[in-house]
């Protein structure tokens, strides 16, 4: 191993929360990565990966393809934005892509490979990732015919039907979130028995949201042996007991760079003391900033986060907002129009902060502070990815001092006192780089359109000049006191408003021919008519006559 690494290898068994039994590589600064290439995987991944424009390893590829490409347990710890997808989606491809020689079960159309992931986002983002290492993959099954691998993604919020229609049709490798993998699995649509590699995707996260008893329901109908490997940015104790229960003797591999914390270090973080009345324009006058790319906006609320994307979108910025309240059809449209550029702000709540995997965010912003150290790092963490820099502003309001006290006394901060700061901030201008011009609109707000699109506004046509004559009138009939109008002349061919039975024909305007009182609703008993005003009843026509009583 090259000098610039430095490894404590420590027992490789059975994880715990100690660090001695962790084998932490700490890579340098100056340390050159092997390619996907020189690491043995197949020339077909390495292929599609260059294409996309990745040659060589990050430390947590580097340190668990090796391992997971020989089929061994792997416990694979690194913060967010580290290259955590590959380190475990390039060695299952590969593994599939040759069944036969990993010792694998003999593929025939139901899965071989599941990964779990916490978020629908999450699970969007791997399926991506995994889509773009395997285009020119093809899988033999054990009937001997070959096709190209399919992978599919399992997840709420969307019908139920094109899912078990893509499982039906044969599937090798399903990311899914674990409420609707375990429903199409007790359903029988979703085949568990013969999965040969588990992977379980920031496990953290999905204790954290209450998952964990599916996750063991799930593990549970796995058959062994299998290969599992466990992702998680950090390790707390439910997920070690997971660990030792589901995994076979598993290497458990930290990666980190030199002097790196908890946090990353080319992220530049700002903290200001900031009155909720302000926050709208401050944002506003941020996002001018030099420099500025894709930017986060991130909220506590789901109330909150569309409030802020529609006056951000008064104000005249492209933005989108992705939160509990939208349905998934939305929430994908944000992010694949965030992701295209489309978009350059995303308003969103804690529940995006795992699942944006978007290399080019230059500024995240916490609109309002986050409940505590760990969403602290993972909200930061969308920006500074893949060796980029990136800036973290944090808004800390009067009442949320106390919280932000307790995030930087954990993470070592050293930003005890958050410097109040207006809109208008000298300090906030030059330390952001935000232009003197800057005011907190850039153009009138465009209509929007049915979908919510905006659009630009059409002239309104002209309304055509009313013809018609009013009349008053009282009691059904007109008063008399002018700007009446004279009734239509009627012609021979108008039929006669004279009814049945030579009873007198009501005008138009509701009143009798015969009288000028307002015409009365009849009462009716049994299809019967009353007649008169003493009360007695005409039965209908072909009915019997019947005495009528009171």
């Amino acid at each position: 191993m090259s000098d610039s690494i430095a490894t404590q290898a420590n027992d490789a068994g059975t994880p715990s929360t100690a660090d001695d039994d962790i084998k932490t590589t700490i890579v340098d600064d100056t340390h050159t990565p092997p390619t996907f290439a020189e690491l043995g995987v197949d020339e077909r991944i390495v292929a599609a990966l260059a294409d996309d424009g990745k040659t060589h390893t990050f430390a947590i590829q580097e340190l668990t393809l090796p391992l997971a490409l020989s089929g061994d347990d792997l416990i694979g710890q690194a913060r967010t934005g580290m290259g955590k997808t590959f380190g475990f989606g390039v060695p299952l491809l590969h593994r599939l892509a040759h069944a036969e020689e990993s010792g694998l079960r003999a593929l025939d159309n139901t899965p071989r490979a599941l990964i779990i992931v916490p978020t629908r986002e999450l699970c969007l983002q791997v399926t991506g990732d995994l889509e773009v290492a395997a285009p020119k993959l093809d899988v033999t099954l054990a009937n001997g015919t070959t096709r190209p691998l399919k992978i599919t993604s399992i997840y709420g919020g969307r019908p139920y039907e094109s899912q078990i229609a893509d499982l039906k049709s044969g599937v090798d490798v399903v990311v899914g979130t674990p409420g609707r993998l375990l429903d199409l699995a007790q359903q029988g649509h979703l085949i568990l028995g013969k999965v040969s590699i588990l992977v379980l995707d920031e496990a953290d996260e999905m204790l954290d949201l209450g998952f964990l008893p599916d996750i063991e329901r799930i593990m549970a109908a796995l058959p062994t042996p299998r290969q599992t490997m466990l992702f998680s940015a950090t390790m707390p104790g439910p997920i070690v007991t997971l660990a030792r229960t589901f995994l076979d003797r598993p290497t458990h591999i930290r990666a980190e760079h030199a002097n790196d914390s908890a946090i990353h270090e080319r992220t530049t973080q700002y903290v200001y003391r900031a009155h909720a009345l302000d926050k709208a324009e401050l944002v506003a006058r941020i996002l001018q900033a030099d420099g500025r790319g894709a930017t986060m906006v991130f909220t506590r609320t789901k109330r909150t986060a569309q409030k802020v994307a529609d006056d951000l979108g008064e104000r005249g910025f492209s933005v989108g907002a992705v939160h509990g309240d939208l349905g998934q059809v939305a929430r994908e449209k944000a992010l694949k129009s965030f992701r295209t550029g489309a978009i350059d702000v995303l308003v969103a709540t804690d529940v995006a902060a795992r699942g944006i995997d978007i290399d080019d965010v230059t500024h995240v912003i916490n609109y309002q502070c986050p409940e505590d150290d760990k969403t602290y790092v993972h909200r930061i963490g969308r920006t500074g990815r893949a060796g980029r820099t990136g800036i973290a502003i944090t808004f800390v309001d009067w009442d949320e001092l106390h919280r932000w006290e307790l995030i930087n006394n954990a993470l070592g901060l050293g930003k005890p006192e958050p410097v109040e700061t207006y809109s208008t901030s000298e300090h906030l201008r030059e330390e952001l780089g935000i232009p003197a011009s800057a005011t907190g609109r850039i153009r009138a707000p465009k209509p929007r359109s049915d979908d919510g699109e905006r659009t630009e506004r059409s002239p309104r046509a002209e309304r055509p000049k009313s013809t018609r004559s009013r009349r008053r009138t009282r009691g059904g009939k007109s008063d008399g006191s002018g700007g009446a109008t004279a009734a239509a002349p009627t012609t021979d061919a108008a039929p006669s408003t004279q009814p049945a039975g030579g009873a007198p024909a009501a005008d138009a305007d509701g009143s009798d021919a015969a009288t000028d009182k307002p015409r009365r609703r009849r009462r009716r008993r049994g299809g019967a008519k009353r007649n008169g005003s003493n009360g007695s009843e005409q039965p209908a026509e072909g009915a019997p006559a019947t005495a009528a009583t009171e």
